[in-house]
């Protein structure tokens, strides 16, 4: 039995979306740090920072919204446990004609698709926001 901790880290970033929440914590990983970090630098979310609560870290993130409507309309996960998606440079499809991003684990780190691109290095893909 595997457990998607990446799956359930967007599945809360979701539901925290549906009903208006500012903010969600989630417990704290490497691999969530690094996709808050590309959502931020996105301008998907405001700002996120890792912080301890009895003992053990978690990752605070700070939601946008524009006129009361969510920054972040659809985020879904791509490559799962069982089913793992990889893309090459050249094979990275844009997301919602380029509105929405996919973040992807690299050689590089987690990167955006743009900047995967840039660099010229493929991927898993975790998932796409838009």
């Amino acid at each position: 039995m595997s457990i998607d901790t990446i799956g359930d880290f967007l599945t809360a970033i979701r539901n925290a979306l549906m009903v208006g929440k500012r903010s969600v914590v989630i417990t704290h990983s490497q691999q969530k740090e690094a996709i808050a970090s590309v959502l931020k630098n996105e301008g998907f979310i405001k700002d996120f920072s890792v912080e301890t609560v009895e003992n053990k870290p978690v990752l605070a993130i700070a939601l946008k919204y524009v006129a009361g409507e969510s920054v972040i309309h659809e985020i879904n996960r791509v490559s799962t446990p069982g089913r793992r998606q990889y893309e090459k440079s050249n094979g990275i499809t844009s997301v919602t004609g380029g509105l929405g991003v996919s973040i992807l684990t690299t050689s590089k780190g987690v990167l955006s698709d743009r900047r995967a691109k840039e660099l010229g290095i493929g991927g898993e893909v975790i998932c796409h926001v838009w």
